[in-house]
């Protein structure tokens, strides 16, 4: 085996022009249209759940002074924290059909062609 001319091929490989084939265009595609709906699920899920922590560390006294006006900013903050994750999933489900609503015509069309190619 010439691992020389296995690494020289693979080198080249990478650097050549691509031809860009029908199927890659629909992947591309399909990835286009469901970004964003994960982009925004994954970024309001974080940052709720942070909240929901931060409430509940309020709320027990594990950061602040441990008085009331803690105890309630701490609910306060677990409660808004505990909505945007509820909404979440809703959040999702509405951005990632407008993303496939956006892009199904293209979609549809490239997959027809593509299946009455072969």
């Amino acid at each position: 085996m010439n691992t020389d001319k296995i690494y020289a091929e693979a080198v080249a490989n990478e650097y050549s022009s691509k031809k860009t084939t029908k199927v890659m265009a629909l992947k591309k595609l399909d990835k286009k249209a469901k970004l964003p709906s994960m982009i925004v699920a994954m970024t309001l899920g974080v940052v709720s759940a942070l909240l929901l922590g931060v409430g509940m560390c309020l709320s027990m006294g594990v950061i602040g002074a441990g008085d009331t006006t803690c105890f309630i900013t701490g609910v306060v903050i677990g409660v808004i924290g505990i909505i945007g994750v509820s909404v979440n999933y809703p959040i999702f489900k509405a951005v990632r059909n407008k993303g496939k609503q956006k892009y199904s015509h293209d979609i549809l069309r490239l997959a027809k062609e593509i299946s009455d190619s072969n």
